[in-house]
């Protein structure tokens, strides 16, 4: 991955502002994804989540601890979609090395360091998710890098 890449994560604007409920996208390649959990986004705050606000009025409204719930809901509902509603699968980082790199491979001291969490429950990875909401949303997580490798596994690689 691009340093780029490395970089991105799930950040949102700042908190009870008109833009409460955008994902912040430089350019490039991580833009695409953060858009399509942007879309998860808009829908939980508009149409799932219960308040007594207007939609729009939920929008600007929403709360750093809103905008964890809705990340988390939009990670979960993606990755329960790529597991074919059967499974879903959260790739997070470890200090540690999980595998000692060997023949062709080049170690990019990421790979190495994912551990994989496996799920045959939506709420149970949404739950696991929101309390790891850190690791997708912090500077420096590689929280969009993180959120690929689990749609991969989600999805399975036979599939």
């Amino acid at each position: 991955f691009s340093s780029e890449w490395a970089q991105a994560y799930f950040r949102f604007r700042e908190p009870y502002s008109d833009l409460a409920y955008a994902l912040q996208a430089e350019k490039g390649g991580a833009r695409a994804i953060l858009m399509a959990v942007q879309a998860h986004i808009v829908k939980y705050l508009l149409f799932i989540r219960s308040r007594e606000y207007t939609h729009l009025e939920r929008l600007c409204r929403t709360s750093q601890r809103e905008q964890g719930e809705a990340l988390a809901v939009a990670l979960a509902d993606t990755l329960w979609a790529a597991g074919g509603g059967e499974r879903a699968a959260v790739c997070l980082l470890t200090p540690a090395l999980h595998f000692t790199p060997s023949g062709d491979y080049k170690p990019d001291n990421f790979t190495e360091r994912i551990l994989l969490f496996e799920f045959s429950e939506k709420a149970a990875a949404q739950e696991f998710i929101l309390d790891h909401i850190n690791c997708f949303k912090g500077e420096g997580s590689h929280g969009v890098i993180l959120f690929l490798y689990s749609l991969l596994f989600s999805r399975t690689l036979e599939r």
